[in-house]
């Protein structure tokens, strides 16, 4: 496995964790549609939160949010309508960002609600 990869799936699991500290259920992980990746679906209340998780090890190439474009974001809502459809499901939804830095066990996070 790429460095890249594992380094995306620490990044994922510091999320996760940090999301049920904050009392979020965490419904779904990795889910897919066409070719968007969901990498947490939860659940904060009435809500249902389409979370995406950025983690890099440095800022050297920018801050972790700033790797979401706009393709991103409409595959990332395209994914959310298609999740609501065919689960049945009528929710308030809102799309989160949580962006992390995470080397030599020394991790900052942010959360960005409603990113988009």
């Amino acid at each position: 496995m790429s460095d890249k990869r594992i380094l995306g799936e620490i990044g994922e699991t510091i999320a996760q964790e940090f999301l049920i500290n904050k009392n979020y259920l965490i419904i779904e992980l990795n889910w897919r549609y066409k070719k968007a990746e969901v990498d947490i679906i939860g659940q904060l209340k009435d809500t249902l939160v389409f979370v995406e998780v950025k983690c890099r090890k440095s800022e050297f190439f920018g801050r972790p949010e700033q790797a979401i474009n706009h393709k991103k974001e409409s595959l990332y809502k395209l994914a959310a309508e298609h999740y609501l459809e065919v689960n049945d499901l009528e929710y308030e939804i809102r799309f989160d960002v949580i962006s992390i830095i995470h080397n030599n066990n020394k991790t900052e996070i942010e959360h960005f609600i409603s990113a988009f």
